[in-house]
């Protein structure tokens, strides 16, 4: 592992799929050149439904009626996995890092990053927990956070979605990640509070750069990230926010 890592970080507030797809795959490209560094971006989603490379589409069991009354966007995308909903609520969370400066082990990855939503879980009182025969974290029987992810030449893409205050009626919509004899929760309804998406946000980047081991971290605003993709990416990530 190498030492001395440290992590960009960057709030994308709520965001279109495919924007943030898109963008995605432009940081994916500046990271693999080393023109970057590691960078965790945090977000939220308009209703949305995800289906992996390996999903059955019949998995998704809503009619044309209800994606149009629920406004729902429906993607097929290249991260593992089956069938998931994003919506507001939801903090998504889009590890682009390289895993040669970590370890170069992709188990081990889905392992920490169910790690980290563990620990935040953990923070309101609440236990969760790995399920041998599904990614993903759980309380009890309930899934209250879906991994799903890409792995390129040890770059990392896609993540986690961690339902906060979820609508989770949208999942009704689903067989969600094609497991029908389990429920979905989300921090709202195990605390019986409405929960502060910053705050949450906050104790995900802490709990990431720990379970990563990351030396550093800083905050890389939305405008110093659009500068990334100019000649200057590499200075604009390092100079931004420390």
């Amino acid at each position: 592992m190498k030492t001395n890592r440290y992590l960009s970080y960057c709030d994308l507030g709520l965001i279109d799929y495919k924007e943030a797809w898109d963008l995605q795959k432009e940081t994916f490209e500046l990271r693999y050149n080393k023109k970057i560094p590691d960078i965790l971006f945090l977000l939220e989603h308009p209703h949305t439904y995800t289906l992996g490379k390996v999903a059955d589409k019949n998995n998704l069991i809503s009619p044309a009626e209800f994606l149009k009354e629920n406004n729902i966007s429906v993607y097929d995308i290249d991260r593992g996995g089956d069938i998931t909903y994003h919506g507001p609520g939801q903090i998504v969370g889009y590890p682009i890092i390289d895993l040669n400066e970590w370890l170069n082990d992709t188990h081990k990855y889905l392992r920490a990053l169910e790690e980290v939503i563990i620990r935040v879980c953990a923070e309101y009182g609440i236990t969760g927990i790995r399920d041998p025969k599904y990614t993903g974290v759980w309380i009890e029987n309930r899934k209250i956070a879906a991994i799903g992810i890409k792995v390129s030449r040890w770059i990392t893409m896609h993540g986690f979605a961690f339902n906060i205050n979820t609508d989770l009626s949208l999942f009704s919509g689903i067989i969600p990640c094609g497991i029908s004899d389990k429920e979905v929760t989300s921090l709202e309804k195990e605390t019986g509070k409405k929960i502060k998406i910053e705050e949450v946000k906050s104790l995900l980047v802490k709990n990431f750069k720990e379970v990563f081991s990351y030396e550093k971290t800083n905050v890389l605003s939305q405008e110093a990230l659009r500068e990334s993709f100019s000649t200057n990416a590499s200075n604009a990530f390092i100079h931004s926010n420390l």
